[in-house]
């Protein structure tokens, strides 16, 4: 079963404030497509939004996300007017596209945009802005898939800089089992909870970052 970011009501609404972030980003406010990802990615925003956080969905308009992210990622404030549009611009695009793909995985920003520059983005557009959003998503998954080739479980153990048999002493699950986990031999979605809580916890992170999408 896939564990999306957040209740799909807002997922319109995510789409829409992300669309309208990054065309007012670079269109009205001359900001380079692969700044203003760098800058989204290390801002706090970023984050809210992952969590689905309503504040930020509904309560906010892509014009004030860009300029909150600016000023708190380069302490600038950004009074740009946003131009009449007439019609939904390929910067568009790219943000409603990753909205949806980010609610769809639950996976962070930061690693999609890793995995995805923007220019893969543009050239995505040409091709599929007109077909299913499914299909984009299943795009970006593999390259996603791709880049991150280690199971999820395995990354998160190599960032806490912790070993196998030091992870198995301190979850209490069994040395083999971490390795079948992380060779893919046994699917950790079907772990019980109390074994997953006990990795999470084990490696400072949440057992929704253990899940492989």
């Amino acid at each position: 079963m896939t564990i999306h970011a957040y209740q799909e009501i807002y997922l319109s609404k995510a789409q829409s404030l992300l669309g309208t972030a990054f065309d007012y980003a670079v269109n009205d406010c001359g900001i380079l497509g692969d700044n203003f990802v760098k800058l989204f990615v290390t801002s706090s925003v970023s984050r809210h939004i992952e969590k689905g956080e309503a504040s930020y969905i509904a309560g906010k308009s892509g014009i004030e996300i860009v300029r909150a992210i600016v000023f708190e990622t380069k302490g600038e404030l950004l009074e740009v007017e946003a131009k009449e549009s007439y019609g939904r611009s390929e910067e568009y695009w790219i943000g409603w596209v990753i909205a949806y793909y980010q609610w769809y995985t639950n996976r962070k920003f930061i690693e999609i945009l890793r995995a995805v520059s923007f220019a893969d983005l543009q050239r995505m557009y040409h091709t599929l802005h007109e077909a299913d959003i499914t299909k984009s998503a299943e795009i970006i998954d593999e390259r996603v898939k791709n880049f991150f080739p280690e199971t999820n479980l395995k990354r998160f153990r190599k960032t806490y800089g912790c070993s196998q048999s030091k992870l198995s002493k301190l979850s209490g699950v069994s040395l083999r089992s971490i390795q079948m986990y992380e060779q893919r031999n046994k699917d950790i979605n079907k772990a019980s909870l109390e074994i997953a809580y006990r990795l999470a916890k084990a490696i400072g992170c949440e057992i929704e970052d253990l899940i492989e999408r």
